[in-house]
């Protein structure tokens, strides 16, 4: 397999880059705003697959940058999936629960009506159709709540906060599955290693919970540890305002990837346990 992955300093791409077999290109290098230079680098390189892992990723700051979440959400990946397709490589494209708009009373599946209820959900969707468009080998692998050892993210976040707070208040009424960065990145390569079916397809650890049942985990598990800990306060999304809405319902079935790649992501609380051995064994250094 002649793998590309577009992407470097994001939660997926770094997990990819750990697993040691894959050519990373993207920002600095590459600006994603400019997607002509990462065409030239696939026809250079003329890869097999390609996994697009890069992203605006900033939730709240694109509702005040709707045009610049797009050029890199949705015009670059129009271009990554044209290049591709020119070489005749498969496109795997990360996406996310922000494309629903989260009022489903039960987990959200591949064929559901999609309905972002901001600008970055927006972006990725239409990056998405623009895959789906080009490529006709473009598989489009939705996720949700992604954590990971290194990097910004909720688990560190909670732990960072237990070092100075002794009670820290959580959102309740948000329910999702956790998603670590690694078995997704594995997730991902097992599909790559045999790409033969196109479509969209979500992947997200097994599994569901609230944020703020999910910092209870964390404590939990960290404490057992030896590592940081503090109260969980449960809140209401009304309690705790932000720029963009978040969805409220963001749970993913992915019985369509169990069935056509035989990929079965692993239970969260098992995944965060492995998550945080891995930061309890880098010393808790969470800054």
């Amino acid at each position: 397999m002649n793998l590309l992955v577009i992407g470097r300093g994001g939660q997926v791409a770094r997990a990819l880059a750990r697993r040691g077999d894959a050519a990373n290109v993207g920002r600095p290098e590459f600006d994603l705003q400019r997607p002509e230079e990462l065409a030239a680098e696939i026809a250079r390189r003329r890869p097999s697959v390609v996994i697009n892992a890069a992203a605006y990723t900033g939730v709240d700051k694109a509702e005040d940058e709707p045009d610049l979440a797009m050029a890199i959400n949705g015009d670059a990946v129009g271009a990554i999936a044209r290049a591709s397709a020119d070489v005749g490589a498969a496109l795997l494209q990360v996406s996310t629960d922000y494309v629903f708009a989260g009022d489903k009373d039960a987990p959200y599946r591949e064929d559901d009506p999609t309905g972002p209820t901001g600008q970055y959900g927006a972006s990725k969707l239409r990056g998405e159709q623009l895959a789906l468009a080009a490529n006709t080998r473009a598989i489009v692998l939705r996720t949700s709540w992604v954590f990971d050892a290194r990097g910004a993210n909720f688990v560190r976040t909670m732990l960072r906060l237990a070092k100075t707070r002794d009670v820290i208040s959580v959102v309740a009424d948000q329910h999702g599955c956790p998603t670590f960065a690694d078995d997704l990145a594995d997730a991902a390569l097992a599909i790559a290693a045999s790409p033969k079916h196109a479509g969209v397809y979500h992947c997200a650890g097994a599994g569901e919970t609230t944020w703020a049942r999910f910092a209870e985990e964390i404590f939990a598990q960290s404490r057992a540890r030896g590592g940081p800990a503090a109260e969980v306060k449960p809140i209401t999304s009304a309690e705790f305002p932000t720029r963009a809405k978040r969805p409220g319902n963001s749970r993913l079935d992915c019985d369509k990837l169990a069935r056509e790649y035989g990929v079965v992501m692993r239970p969260w609380r098992e995944a965060l346990g492995a998550c945080l051995d891995d930061i309890a064994a880098a010393g808790w250094r969470l800054e």
